[in-house]
């Protein structure tokens, strides 16, 4: 009879992640957000691969983690075989033609820009489905199965498309723009705000060479969503996006009171992709981009 001794186990696959992820963020709950799971899971699997390896991999302190000597040197090997596989992951997607396009998008980009366009996206590629993701941060393409992202970044950053500048500039409900006859009149306004981008305010007036008030005096809004809502309800004055604004200001729900003062954040709106996009997704960029084109 054929002797089968049982053949030892490598380490599971979520404990080497767990690991990987809290190494390169240096901390459970920033790995946690990434992998879509609790700081108290991360923390189980880290210390059942301490238990499996018989050795500390982080030094646990109340201030936070520090790796230690095993674990800083294990770092780089796992980081760049979990590179390879969202590599691989790629390859496999774009091998199997699949209708849906998962695209993230900054909140604000996403419900202002993307939405208003998906129709006339779906008439002109009627056999796809693109489906829409709201994210803080573009994501990480080698970790995270996204097709696409949206968001405002800086010349010179992540590659990308991009799709325009970022201009800014106020705005409000007709009504409330009949009251302002220059820039200064701002000061006695109730200034709205995005506290996504708290230096609007502050670059706006330096180009219009007026001092303007502290923003604290102001309303904050954690959504631009809300915010324009609340502009075109007459609440206030919002620093106005271009690309976010433009409906508001097309429909004459919102007006530029003082429109020769558009001033440019340095930010551009961009388009991203993963290093092996699929066909599918480049069928939607190369749209988004020939549409966004076409409004010149």
């Amino acid at each position: 009879m054929a002797v089968k001794p049982p053949r030892p186990r490598m380490p599971p696959l979520n404990a080497l992640r767990a690991f990987e992820a809290a190494a390169r963020h240096e901390g459970f709950a920033k790995a946690a957000e990434e992998l879509g799971v609790t700081p108290a899971a991360i923390s189980h699997q880290v210390k059942a691969l301490e238990a499996w390896l018989g050795s500390a991999l982080f030094v646990r302190h109340p201030q936070g983690l520090h790796l230690t000597e095993a674990g800083r040197a294990a770092l780089p090997a796992f980081s760049t075989a979990f590179d390879a596989m969202g590599l691989a992951v790629q390859d496999l997607r774009a091998s199997a033609p699949r209708p849906q396009v998962s695209i993230a998008a900054l909140p604000s980009i996403a419900q202002l820009w993307l939405a208003p366009r998906l129709p006339a996206l779906r008439m002109a590629h009627p056999a796809l489905r693109p489906s829409i993701h709201a994210l803080e941060e573009p994501p990480d393409f080698r970790r995270e199965p996204f097709d696409l992202a949206i968001f405002l970044t800086r010349p010179g950053g992540a590659p990308g498309s991009k799709l325009r500048d970022d201009v800014i500039f106020p705005v409000c409900a007709p009504a409330l723009a009949r009251q302002l006859g220059t820039p200064s009149d701002l000061t006695s306004q109730l200034l709205l705000w995005d506290t996504t981008w708290t230096e609007d305010w502050n670059l706006w007036f330096k180009a219009a060479g007026v001092k303007g008030p502290s923003i604290e005096a102001g309303s904050e809004f954690s959504l631009y969503s809300l915010a324009l809502q609340a502009a075109i309800d007459g609440a206030g004055v919002l620093m106005g996006h271009e690309a976010l604004a433009s409906p508001a200001l097309a429909a004459g729900s919102l007006v530029a009171p003082f429109p020769e003062l558009r001033v440019p954040t340095g930010l551009e709106l961009t388009i991203l992709a993963p290093e092996r996009p699929t066909a599918q997704a480049i069928e939607v960029m190369e749209w988004l981009l020939a549409h966004e084109a076409g409004r010149d």
